[in-house]
């Protein structure tokens, strides 16, 4: 095995507590069995509380639905949470309904999760990067909860070997929104991968933001104040910082908007590939390196469909760099910037990853990834 060195930084950081508010459940745009087909099985999703526009894990997973909508002829359903308060109401909402299947989108969930299928043994349940948890937040195992989960760490690894060869300052940066395990295995893949980068090339950039052995830094506490994101990343580039990862859902859009404030200053985004769900943005687009990718739309539709097909269990799904569930997206308009040395180190990086040569570690990876 290649060894890993650890690249050390840190920066402030305050938690911030959800507010509360209700949402009703909702048809999804295409109305009940509106798809060819008329099959009388009902998938239903419950948001986080970034929202369906978040441009990141909801909207992707929102996505997987309205696609298994149409290509299944399915009914579905769908409740947007606006605040952590609504998460129990929500999918108990959804029960009502008479979902055959319930997907929740988010670790946060997990609890509110846990408790419904217990409570509901005749009803499927997903979790999109989670297990289930008790009311004390522990995992748990439940015969009628399929997670959902995603080893981030690879692809964010190969973020940060990215950011390291792409760095002019020599100082790059991440933050997180919620101190939770999956915001924070994207933060420790990066910092593997710059430090993967440093001890390869005898190089010495920085990461400033996240401190892995600790497992503290820089955490906004909240997935939707992006005012804060903004705050956070001006100090980054002001420090020196020159490439920034926000894993902050709808908060990342803070990160952009400093980027867009300044010269050379570019932003990794996660998730989704953020050129793409940032269309209606050519300024964002023009600072975005690339994306750590999570195929939550393929995933979602995959785990509805075999529910549909009566094949639903309880197995986890994890995505990695072996099976596409994880990736790095496109450069996009930084094509011709990226060496083509890099991209060469990055496919070679990736193949190492896949056969075990170079292992990627993180405490927050799924098991059994």
């Amino acid at each position: 095995m290649k060894s890993m060195t650890r690249a050390l930084a840190l920066a402030g950081a305050g938690v911030l507590t959800l507010a509360a508010c209700g949402t009703a459940p909702e048809e999804s745009a295409g109305g009940r069995g509106a798809s060819d087909g008329g099959s009388d099985y009902k998938a239903c999703m419950v948001s986080d509380a970034g929202g369906w526009d978040d441009k990141s894990f909801n909207e992707s997973s929102h996505n997987g639905l309205l696609a298994a909508e149409e290509n299944l002829g399915i009914e579905t359903a769908e409740a947007e949470s606006t605040s952590s308060s609504d998460f129990a109401p929500n999918i108990n909402n959804m029960v009502t309904e008479g979902c055959d299947l319930v997907i929740t989108v988010g670790f946060l969930l997990a609890p509110a999760t846990g408790a419904a299928a217990r409570a509901n043994e005749d009803t499927d349940f997903a979790i999109v990067d989670s297990t289930a948890q008790d009311t004390d937040g522990n995992p748990i195992e439940v015969e009628n909860v399929k997670p959902i989960e995603f080893n981030t760490a690879e692809a964010a690894f190969l973020a940060g070997y990215l950011a390291a060869g792409m760095t002019e300052t020599g100082k790059v940066a991440t933050y997180g929104g919620v101190n939770i395990p999956t915001v924070t295995i994207f933060m420790d893949g990066y910092v593997d991968g710059v430090a993967y980068y440093n001890e390869t090339k005898d190089a010495d950039v920085q990461v400033l933001g996240w401190n892995k052995e600790t497992q503290e830094g820089s955490i906004v506490g909240t997935f939707e104040d992006q005012s804060k994101g903004k705050a956070v990343s001006d100090e980054f580039y002001t420090a020196g910082a020159d490439i920034i990862m926000p894993v902050a859902g709808p908060v990342g859009a803070g990160t952009l908007a400093s980027a867009k404030e300044g010269e050379d200053r570019t932003v990794i985004w996660v998730d989704a590939d953020g050129y793409e769900t940032n269309s209606s943005d050519e300024a964002a687009q023009s600072v975005i390196l690339t994306s750590v990718m999570k195929e939550m739309t393929t995933a979602v539709e995959d785990v509805i469909t075999g529910a549909s097909e009566d094949e639903f269990d309880a197995t986890p799904y994890v995505g990695t760099l072996e099976n596409g569930g994880v990736g790095l997206a496109p450069f996009h308009d930084f094509e011709n910037d990226v060496p083509a040395e890099l991209v060469t180190e990055l496919d070679t990086l990736k193949e190492d990853i896949v056969a075990g040569e170079v292992v990627v570690e993180s405490s927050a990876s799924p098991e059994g990834s």
